[in-house]
């Protein structure tokens, strides 16, 4: 009972707190005069990865590595096999030509080099450290055209205060820490007591759980006729998930690849690229294609649930 109370805690926990990060960063962007597709690859982005941040770090401190890495591997899948999917079904998702031409590719081209660095068995302080030079020149990069371009949007009337704003970031970041911390004590004594690997309790209940921030934000903006904060949200948080969770985390503590298997990098792999054909074709992506993308995902899970069984 107290396994699942640990777990259902933490998961509330995690999403108020994202809740309030988001809510303050957003805001703050917006004063910056940021694009609101950057502000749903960065500031919304960052926020609905926190939860990732928080977990895989707590985890590979008490070294759990297997939670560490099937978390970030099963958030990027679900992202786009679940969440992406879910928000497609309710409306039809617009994408811009930026998306297509840039930020899927580049999505694409940080799971390949995730998948080279980790090729030893182990991201350490010299992968961790690449990776966080990369979101660092992403974010530099996404600000200053997003200046250039001039496509802001004003800061809407009634919005809060930037020292509430702040105050929000501030207990939005206290709250992931501490729901992360309790979601994995909760996740490991559950995958003690059944008997499963820690992978895949991180490439399942810890990563949906995480994931429940992007969903939350995804379904949103898409009911509002935000499509560009839907998208850049899974795509910018798939960036987030690797250069950020991953690079800080290995800076911090080195992180083992030990019970991974191909077809969890094949899957995270093939969601990516197949976005860029279903994004280009009618520059948006349809309830048929997300339905596509969800029978993956489910398929991906029912192998996950099998193995673990067996």
């Amino acid at each position: 009972m107290l396994i699942f109370l640990s777990i259902i805690g933490g998961f509330l926990i995690l999403t108020f707190g994202a809740e309030a990060l988001v809510r303050g960063a957003s805001t703050i962007a917006l004063r910056l005069g940021i694009a609101p597709l950057v502000i749903g690859l960065t500031i919304v982005a960052f926020g609905t990865s926190a939860p990732e941040l928080a977990v895989s770090l707590e985890s590979a401190l008490n070294e759990k590595s297997g939670i560490a890495l099937g978390n970030v591997i099963g958030s990027n899948i679900a992202n786009i096999g679940l969440i992406l999917a879910i928000t497609a079904l309710i409306k039809p998702i617009k994408i811009q030509s930026q998306v297509v031409k840039r930020d899927i590719p580049l999505m694409i081209g940080v799971t390949l080099l995730f998948w080279g660095l980790l090729l030893d068995g182990e991201l350490d302080i010299i992968d961790g450290s690449i990776l966080f030079a990369l979101l660092v020149g992403y974010l530099s990069y996404s600000y200053y055209d997003s200046k250039k371009t001039g496509d802001i949007e004003e800061v809407p009337e009634g919005k809060e205060h930037p020292i509430i704003s702040f105050l929000l970031i501030i207990f939005g970041i206290a709250m992931l820490i501490g729901g992360g911390i309790i979601f994995v004590d909760g996740a490991v004594d559950l995958a003690k007591y059944f008997g499963i690997s820690e992978v895949i309790i991180g490439l399942t209940v810890v990563a949906i759980g995480t994931s429940m921030p992007e969903l939350a934000t995804a379904v949103v903006a898409a009911r509002r006729g935000q499509s560009d904060l839907a998208i850049g949200n899974v795509i910018g948080s798939n960036l987030f998930n690797i250069l950020a969770v991953l690079g800080i985390t290995a800076i911090i503590h080195p992180i083992s690849g030990d019970g991974l298997e191909l077809i969890d990098f094949a899957v995270m792999l093939l969601l990516a690229v197949i976005m860029l054909p279903f994004a280009y074709t009618g520059m948006r992506i349809s309830r048929q294609e997300g339905t596509l993308l969800l029978l993956i995902y489910l398929a991906y899970n029912v192998y996950l649930v099998s193995e673990a069984i067996v």
